[in-house]
Parts: structure tokens; sequence; C-alpha cells
């Protein structure tokens, strides 16, 4: 992909509401390829009772494994109307590591949370590690950490600028023949605050 049509891709998927498409397109395009064999929509009972106030429903879109075997789930997350997709932030990112964690133990998520009733999402990376502990009978359990300092998220829409977007994945869309490798995906998500647009920590 040349740099123009880059640009014209990240514009159209960011600064826009929310369309699962074009969102799809933008992902076959950051990754090259990934699993779409297992795709799902849950809602109601399937979501634990802890969430029911923030998640009316999510779906994974697919499944991309990098280069050394780390897994990454690609979701969205359909908030509630009364959720705003900057309200309950922690309550969204405990959601998904939960669903990492239950789901095989996946690395990571690329998620869009998208609330019915706005015109602005979020697109967020949300990293697990893992840690194994052992139980008082002596059996190893997984002990799941976030990453420090590395769950990042864009508010992107109608209302925001894709300025910050442009400089993290235009160089990811050119480069259309190398398979991303997990570090390089939270990269383009942990840089330095360009701007007070769109681009927040959690």
């Amino acid at each position: 992909m040349d740099k123009e049509s880059a640009r014209r891709l990240i514009k159209e998927t960011f600064q826009n509401p929310f369309d699962k498409n074009r969102f799809i397109y933008f992902i076959k395009n950051i990754l090259n390829r990934y699993d779409e064999s297992k795709t799902f929509r849950l809602h109601g009972c399937y979501i634990p009772d802890s969430f029911k106030d923030y998640i009316k429903s999510y779906e994974r879109i697919g499944t991309y494994t990098d280069p050394e075997g780390k897994k990454i789930d690609i979701l969205i997350a359909h908030l509630k109307r009364e959720t705003t997709v900057d309200r309950a932030r922690t309550a969204q990112r405990n959601f998904i590591a939960r669903y990492l964690k239950e789901r095989g133990e996946k690395d990571a998520g690329l998620i869009a949370f998208v609330s019915p009733q706005e015109e602005d999402w979020r697109f967020s990376f949300v990293k697990m590690e893992y840690k194994f502990e052992k139980t008082p009978k002596g059996d190893v359990k997984v002990k799941e950490e976030f990453t420090p300092a590395r769950r990042y998220s864009f508010l992107v829409g109608k209302n925001e600028s894709s300025h910050t977007a442009q400089s993290c994945f235009v160089d990811i869309l050119i480069n259309d023949i190398h398979n991303l490798e997990l570090n390089e995906i939270e990269e383009a998500f942990n840089i330095e605050k360009v701007t007070k647009e769109f681009y927040e920590k959690y």
C-alpha cells in the first residue's frame, strides 16, 4: 500500500462513526492475515454478571498469531446505551482481560469499543502477562498481570482527528509484506503523547 492510500484508509476508519466492515478492512491491512474461522458474537447470559452494566454484546472477528506464536484476538465490544466510550474504562479493560485469560490465555487483544448513541469510539490494545504461581495445595495456576503503563487507547470517530493514528500506523500499512510481532503492535500504541487530540493512556 502506498503512503497516500495508507493515510486515506486511516482517515476513513478513524474519522467516522464506527463501521464494522471498515474496521475489519483496516485490521486486515495492518496484520496482513489472521484466522477468521472461529468468529462469534455473544450477549445476554454470556456476559459475566460483573460486566452486564457496561457490555451489551461482544464479537470476535478473528485471531492473529504472530511469527513467535503469540495470539491476539480482534474484538468488537458493544457497550450499553447508558455507557459512553469514555466512562467505565477500567471495567472495559477488566472485561477484556477476563476474556483473554478464559479464551485460552491469549496474549493480547485489539478491541473496538462502540457505544450505540455516540459518533466516537475507542480503539484499544490490552496486553496480558501471565505469571504462574503455586496454590496452597501445590497446584500451579495462572496469575494474570497487565503490563504496567502499556494499556493504551485511541479515542476516534467523527469528532476526532486521525493525526496521531497516522503517525502510528502509516508505516505499518505501507509495509504490507511484513507480519507484525506482538511487540511491534504494542509499539504502535506505546508512543509519547504527541497531541492532545485523542491519544489516551488508561
